[in-house]
Order: C-alpha cells, then structure tokens, then sequence
C-alpha cells in the first residue's frame, strides 16, 4: 500500500520541486544615481563595495547595462512596466507640486509585480516609489504589490516613512532611512514563505542629501559620499546574509542596479557625462545577476541589457506570459545572463530626455541627435559642463562605443550609411512613441500641460 501511495505522489512532489525552481524568489537591489564609476568592480579607485563585487564576482556582471531615463521616476516606470518612459505616460520627473498633482503611474500599466502575481509570488516593495503614490491608481499597493514600506518619492523635511496606505513614522531623519529599510527588508526574508515572493528594494543611497548613518560616518575615510555608498554596500551585505540564513540561496535571484548615472558627487568614469542628459555616463550604470547553481560565476558582458529586460526576464523565470495588451521595449536576454549566447536580442536603444528623443544606438554605434534648450525637460535645460553634456547639439554626432565609450571622437563625417540607419530608425520611433511634436502611435498620453517646465 505505501509502495503504491509512494508511486502516486513521487510525480507530483517531482513536479512541485520543478515548479519551486522555476519560480526563484527575486530581489531587486536599485540604488539611485550610482555612477558606473561609483562601485569597485566596475573601475573605482576611491569607493569599496565588497558585497556587491561578490555579487558580480560570483554571478553576472554586465559592463553594457542601460536605463530607461537618466532621471529617477521615469527610470522607476521604465523598470516597473518594461516599456518606454515615453510609451508608458511617464516622461517626467514628479515633483509635490500643484501641476503633478494627478500624475502618475498610469493603472492600466502592467508591473512586474503584476506579472509575479499571476504566477502565485507575494511581492513586497521597500524605499522610494517616485511614481504618484498619493495619486489613485498609482500607489505600489495599486500595482501588484501586496506591502509597502517606504518614501512615496525624494527625501524632503517634513516628509514621512509609509506602511501601506498609512503613515508610520512622520519626519524621519535622512540618515536612519537605510537601516530602517535594511532592517525591513531582513525581517521580510527570514519570515517563512509559502510562497515564491518578490522584494523590490529601492534605495534613497546615493541621492542627495548626502548623509549617511552615523555608524559609517568617517568609515572609509574618504569623505562622505564614499562612506554614503559603503553604507548602501552593508546594506546588500546585509540582504545577501538574510538569504542565506533563510536557507534560500539557491532559489533565490538577487538583481542589483542603479536608476541612473551620478550627479556631482559621484562618478561614471570612464563614461562621459551623468545624471540628467542622455551621455552614456547617465543611461549606462551597474548591473549585476547572482543566484548560485544557476547563473555561472565569473561572468563579464558586454552585450547590451536593459532594466526594461527585468519584467519579461521574471516572467519568463515565472512561468507567465507576456502581457498581450501593451507594447513592451524589454527583451528576454536571460539566456545573455546565463552565458549561453552574447549578442543581444536588442537591435536598436533609444534615448530619451523627458519627450526628447535626444540618441539612437545600435550595437556599436550611437547617434546624438539635434537638440535646443526649450526641447530639453527642465532638468537638463541649463547646466552644461562635466555632468550635463549636450544640454544643446545643432548638428548630430556619431560614436562608436566599442573603441570609444567615453564619447570623445566624432565620426559623423565617416560613416554616412550607420548616421542614414540610425536617422531612420529615429523617425520611426518618434512616429511610434513620439517626441516634443509628435505624439506617437502607440503613446500613453501623459496629460501635463507644458510638460518641460518643472511648473
């Protein structure tokens, strides 16, 4: 009788086992303006990150990560929908402010942890939403979340920590906000899961103020933006510990990135350019996969990913389909991250700034287009100089980032059949998701009335 009991429930304990790895709980680590240049293994002299190198040492290490904005909230809406900031409604940095009021995350968008959810995950979010989360339909809870712990957008005095729909702390201080994450985020991994869960963990390190805790205050003794980033490092440290104590590592998907590139305080090197403006060193920054027995360690790519990538990488790990109803920029390039090919299922990469469509890229090549000041979103109107690099352009210039990711020769004279392609490829996108002029095919109105101006 047990032989035979044993003979009925072994294919389906088998089945179950196949079913908990396919479905890997997934954290997502995403700083905001850490520079490229801002963490070890990428190149730093100055700033120490240990545990995110082990990360990248011990999994995937992409040199050639992209983002959807060089801003933080069109990043985040990039990163949560896969699609375009311009295709998804959400161009434009939120401000507190009478004109932003009623703009945010558009409801009908589909979230990754939409799509986790269909698959049976519980998801959690903790830190910075940035996505109108006092705006109805656009709370985390709203989109596919089931808690939420954090900052409904920047640090601001007077502003207050949120658990759920509630306030939970009011006027925090700057600089206890990443243990308090940290902590949350501990507690959440070690609680005993019956099912596949979803952390998406949004750091306020390294945005400005530029505060970090006490107990890391002076630690590298190199000022305190460095001790600022450390502090982000212990944090992930931290996070990467609570999963081994969980006894999850080998089902667990730990993604770390950055939003955008640095502003003043950090770096790209040897990126050219950062936060705001549509150089590499803003739209070009860390990205690191680690989850043990299955990405193979030691991994260094250059084949180009994106943070769009994220949701059908998961859904793909989650065994949903793609949602149907929308467009999505995102590829599946989850067999890049696993060695087995590196050519990226990208053709081309656009590069937006707010509703300008400011470059184009394609493998090798990238094309600056045209640009004047009242075209640029008010982030980028003014500024020019180290971090802000063509605030304006009269005339586009070309480079190839294989010989030259600083963006430094110009060979626009050179290459007249690649600056031909890009410039196609750049009508038919602007026809499609629009710019400045155009509102495009397959658009999400944004609803902002002289969207480039802060009010």
């Amino acid at each position: 009788m047990h032989k035979i009991l044993l003979q009925i429930i072994t294919p389906f304990l088998v089945t179950l086992s196949l079913c908990a790895k396919k479905q890997p709980n997934i954290i997502v680590i995403f700083a905001d303006d850490l520079g490229y240049g801002d963490v070890s293994c990428y190149g730093s002299k100055s700033v120490k990150t240990p545990a995110i190198d082990a990360l990248a040492a011990e999994g995937f290490r992409s040199t050639d990560f992209l983002v959807g904005s060089s801003v933080c909230g069109p990043s985040r809406a990039a990163l949560m929908t896969g699609r375009y900031p311009m295709r998804c409604g959400s161009p434009i940095s939120r401000h507190y402010n009478e004109k932003h009021k009623d703009y945010g995350l558009a409801a009908a968008e589909v979230t990754i942890a939409e799509q986790l959810k269909k698959a049976g995950y519980y998801n959690k979010m903790i830190g910075k939403w940035h996505l109108g989360m006092e705006v109805k339909g656009s709370h985390p809870l709203d989109a596919g979340f089931d808690s939420y712990y954090g900052l409904k957008g920047n640090y601001f005095k007077g502003c207050s920590l949120w658990r759920d729909r509630k306030k939970h702390t009011e006027a925090p201080k700057f600089n206890k906000i990443t243990k308090l994450y940290t902590k949350d985020a501990v507690a959440f991994i070690q609680q005993k899961h019956e099912q596949p869960f979803f952390l998406y963990f949004a750091h306020h390190i390294a945005h400005t103020p530029i505060d970090p805790n006490s107990e890391f205050r002076g630690s590298t003794k190199l000022g305190k933006y460095a001790d600022f980033v450390y502090e982000l490092d212990d944090s992930v440290r931290q996070v990467r510990e609570a999963v081994e104590q969980a006894g999850i590592s080998e089902n667990t998907l730990i993604v770390f990135l950055s939003d955008n590139g640095p502003t003043w305080a950090g770096s790209a090197d040897p990126l050219r350019g950062g936060k705001y403006v549509t150089m590499e060193g803003s739209m070009r920054v860390p990205g690191i996969f680690h989850w043990p027995e299955t990405i193979p360690s030691g991994q260094v790519s250059d084949a180009m990913v994106s943070s769009m990538d994220l949701l059908p990488i998961f859904s793909h790990l989650a065994g949903v389909d793609l949602p149907t109803e929308t467009t999505l920029d995102g590829k599946n390039t989850w067999p890049v991250i696993l060695g087995e090919i590196d050519k990226s299922p990208h053709k081309y990469f656009h590069y937006y700034n707010g509703l300008s469509l400011q470059a184009v890229r394609t493998e090798d090549w990238k094309i600056h287009l045209p640009r004047t000041s009242a075209e640029q979103p008010y982030w980028a109107k003014t500024g020019e100089g180290k971090i802000k690099v063509y605030t304006t352009l009269d005339e586009p210039v070309l480079y190839n980032l294989k010989t030259d990711v600083s963006e430094n020769v110009n060979l626009i004279t050179k290459h007249p059949e690649i600056v031909k392609e890009l410039k196609i490829e750049a009508k038919r996108i602007i026809q499609e998701i629009g710019d400045n002029h155009t509102l495009g095919s397959d658009q999400r109105p944004h609803g902002l009335v002289n969207p480039n101006e802060k009010n």
